[in-house]
């Protein structure tokens, strides 16, 4: 079956960098979408970066863009997320989706989820 294993996530001061990684196993397919998602605390989840491996442009929120980079390391079978110039409103969990197509732009409508990775960002 269909594995994602986060890593990466950590405290950091406003304007600081992270990265997470997602690390998969299980597939079926060759190719597939990968997508980051985050949840705020009390807020509802929002897709922040998703690209399709077998190639394409990524989607990425407009809360994000300029500031987060998603890239797959197909070789690895693993997705990363750079995130520079972290503000406090990054702050919480950070989910691993994939699917063997991508949804439509922003919808987390994934199959296979990761259990997420702490992110925390002080002012």
């Amino acid at each position: 079956h269909v594995q994602l294993v986060e890593s990466g996530g950590g405290s950091v001061q406003t304007g600081g960098s992270l990265r997470l990684s997602c690390a998969a196993s299980g597939y079926t397919y060759s190719s597939a979408c990968m997508g980051w998602i985050h949840q705020a605390p009390g807020k509802e989840r929002e897709v922040v970066a998703a690209i399709y491996t077998g190639g394409g442009s990524a989607y990425y929120a407009d809360s994000v863009k300029g500031r987060f980079a998603i890239s797959p390391e197909n070789a690895k079978n693993t997705v990363t997320l750079q995130m520079n110039s972290l503000q406090p409103g990054d702050t919480g969990m950070y989910y691993c989706a994939a699917d063997s197509h991508c949804p439509r732009p922003g919808e987390a409508l994934f199959t296979y989820w990761g259990q997420g990775t702490q992110v925390t960002v002080s002012s």
